[in-house]
């Protein structure tokens, strides 16, 4: 009688390793890095976009395509004193400033529309053996545990609503600007953590989106590693 050769040995090895796939592991900070190195890269890229597109504005308007912008109105003349040059600095940086937060709104769009996608997406393969929410509240709890936790390895702290549409989630140590600081003190670093919610509110709002909900997240940092999102969804859902 002829042996009997096992059926596994008749599988190809790469078909065996598509059924049964190795385990890989990655270090938990792995996220955290990323996070970092996405923010500067997206900031790095939208100065690049913006500088293309005003040049291109720039050259449309030199070719007589488009208008040029309304010039700003003249501001009265004055005899040029201490006071008026501190004025005219201020001015200027106050300018400076306007740039600056332009550039970053675009960096916060780009951010939160990565969220959005990998919050859907996340979501869906976290509910895939769970039924709908029929209820507001318990997709909210979802959220603030399911998806928090597969996200940032913990629960969120403490969860608020007025009952009329407008839940407040607290995190007390928030994992994306938990180590965040900066060497200007601890007013530019919680300035800076506004660019490092971003991506999270649109994780929070992509979730939301996949369970049904359509709603508007607003991070607020007041003080690291503290954060708050406060969610709002439309009346009637």
């Amino acid at each position: 009688m002829a042996p009997q050769i096992p059926a596994s040995s008749l599988v190809p090895p790469n078909l065996a390793a598509l059924a049964d796939p190795p385990i890989r592991q990655i270090d938990g900070a792995v996220m955290d890095y990323f996070l970092i190195e996405l923010v500067e890269t997206l900031r790095v890229s939208s100065a690049v976009a913006t500088a293309r597109s005003k040049k291109i504005e720039q050259e449309m308007i030199e070719a007589g395509l488009i208008p040029p912008p309304a010039p700003a109105a003249p501001t009265p003349s004055k005899k040029e004193t201490a006071r008026d040059s501190v004025t005219s600095l201020s001015s200027r940086t106050t300018g400076k400033a306007a740039v600056l937060d332009e550039e970053e709104e675009a960096v916060r769009v780009r951010l939160e529309a990565i969220g959005l996608h990998v919050g859907a997406n996340f979501t869906e393969r976290l509910c895939r053996d769970r039924p709908l929410f029929s209820e507001t509240l318990d997709a909210i709890k979802f959220v603030c545990k399911d998806v928090w936790a597969a996200c940032w390895e913990k629960q969120v702290d403490n969860l608020r609503t007025n009952h009329r549409g407008i839940y407040v989630l607290q995190d007390n140590s928030f994992r994306p600007i938990s180590r965040l600081s900066s060497w200007e003190g601890r007013a530019e670093a919680v300035k800076r953590a506004r660019l490092y919610v971003a991506m999270p509110a649109g994780i929070i709002r992509g979730a939301l989106s996949r369970l049904g909900f359509h709603a508007t997240v607003a991070p607020e940092v007041t003080s690291l590693p503290q954060c708050t999102f406060q969610v709002k969804l439309p009346k009637g859902t």
